[in-house]
């Protein structure tokens, strides 16, 4: 059973469709595993019964008796995140307003994971409406890291990426606005992918305004994150700004000698980092000149305060229209955390030119990434400014010294990237002296999600971290 749980998403979709493993067996190797592992995480939540789910593995297997293969997830077991819709699975969205909610339509990412073979077996934790990089909420409860059950597993994608760390899940889907697929990849020793945006599409209610969030894979190897990619990725007609279909096929063993690589670090001390961190990371750069590449330091170029108030002002407007609604509703509005509330109220207060004057923040950003791309192929940001931390806290209130003034003000050094829509790989970067992990950003040309993914897998050869596994 542990040998079943152990194999890679694509190990084990060839075991299974050269009928060397049949679906029933991988279903009771990972319903045994979660048995045992998933009560000291809570990374996993609404799991299916067993018998309902280890009925669908028959039928997979049947199929595939019958020469049905319905893609590279046949019969793999698959737990979605609980910001998107599966079908008949309750999705709370980690917020008692919702924890009764039970969608009958499928996400779009989600119908596609499931046209692709997989069963769902249930949904992986998030912070409530997705806020924070820290997963609780008033439904579920924490989701607690693998490397240590006392810290937090990240968020807003920390119950995936625990699953995946923990071997609980062979796969998985997440998404990301301000670090959600990046900041649980650093946590947990896994790699996240935040594509470009569009390029994997969504139902979202904010489709023409909502371009902050992007759905994509997590997984234990950059070669399962990119077997998701493709399968999630594509345009859609029901999202107006998802992108062209492409070929997204990755060269895996891709030679990156010679790549032009510019390190952002702590952008000339601006950001605050704990101790270690920005050692540790700095220190992964030495697996890119291994690999052949011109490693250098990028000087401070752009006004990092404005971009942080232009951070703050779109991403205050965005959540204060999506939760109008539910803040009108005064019974509803008192089920809400105190950040969400925050988020709305300032929201609520902008003015049409504050807004246009975000918008020019971030095209200007957005240029000055470009000009960053004329001298360089790739770009490094560490993933996260700080360790994993108390599962107890609710958020960092100050990092090295420096007091943090919102909630997510910890995880400043992930917006960047969002702000550009640009693709990113979360790669580990390796432990600190008490074992937890830590992780880097590489950042791509925009568009570039293939490029990322090959220099990724090329950093993935180069070190040995996504080898070493949490003892639970």
């Amino acid at each position: 059973m542990q040998d079943i749980t152990d194999l890679s998403a694509l190990a084990l979709s060839s075991a299974i469709a050269e009928r060397r493993l049949d679906c029933r067996a991988v279903m009771a190797a990972y319903l045994e595993r979660i048995a045992a592992i998933n009560p000291r995480l809570n990374a996993i939540v609404s799991l299916r019964p067993a018998d309902e789910l280890m009925a669908e593995a028959e039928a997979a297997d049947r199929a595939l008796a019958a020469g049905t293969h319905r893609g590279w997830l046949h019969g793999i077991p698959f737990a979605v995140k609980d910001l998107s819709e599966a079908k008949g699975i309750l999705c709370s969205f980690g917020s008692a307003n919702y924890a009764d909610f039970v969608p009958d339509y499928d996400d779009i990412h989600v119908e596609r994971i499931l046209a692709a073979g997989a069963i769902v077996i249930g949904k992986t934790n998030a912070p409530e409406m997705g806020l924070g990089s820290h997963t609780y909420n008033p439904v579920f409860g924490v989701t607690r890291n693998p490397y240590d059950v006392t810290k937090s597993a990240g968020g807003s994608s920390g119950g995936a990426a625990a699953g995946l760390a923990a071997r609980i899940l062979p796969v998985a889907d997440g998404s990301d606005m301000m670090g959600s697929l990046r900041n649980p990849a650093a946590f947990n020793n896994v790699v996240g992918f935040r594509p470009s945006f569009g390029r994997v599409p969504s139902l979202g209610n904010e489709l023409f305004l909502g371009q902050l969030a992007v759905n994509g894979p997590m997984g234990r190897s950059v070669a399962d994150v990119a077997a998701l990619l493709a399968t999630q990725a594509g345009h859609d007609p029901r999202d107006p700004l998802s992108l062209a279909d492409e070929e997204l096929s990755v060269d895996l063993h891709r030679d990156i000698a010679g790549a032009r690589i510019g390190w952002l670090g702590d952008f000339g001390g601006y950001l605050p980092f704990e101790p270690g961190v920005l050692e540790l990371c700095h220190d992964a750069l030495g697996a890119f000149r291994r690999l052949g590449c011109h490693v250098e330091e990028v000087a401070p170029g752009f006004d990092m305060g404005r971009l942080w108030q232009t951070w703050r002002v779109l991403r205050h407007f965005l959540i204060a229209g999506g939760q109008a609604a539910d803040y009108g509703d005064p019974a509803r509005r008192a089920r809400m955390k105190p950040e969400l509330l925050w988020e709305i109220e300032h929201g609520q207060r902008l003015t049409a030119a504050e807004v246009h004057a975000a918008s020019l923040g971030r095209s200007d950003w957005y240029r000055y990434m470009l000009d960053l791309f004329a001298a360089y192929d790739f770009l490094i940001l560490p993933s996260a400014q700080v360790f994993p931390f108390s599962a107890e806290l609710d958020w960092p209130k100050a990092v090295n010294g420096r007091e943090m003034d919102t909630y997510h003000r910890w995880m400043e050094v992930v917006i960047g990237p969002t702000l550009a829509g640009l693709p990113v790989a979360a790669m580990p970067a390796g432990f600190s002296a008490e074992g937890l992990p830590a992780g880097i950003q590489i950042i791509g040309r925009p568009r570039g999600d293939r490029q990322v993914l090959s220099a990724a897998a090329a950093y993935e050869r180069a070190t040995d971290w996504l080898g070493r596994h949490p003892q639970i």
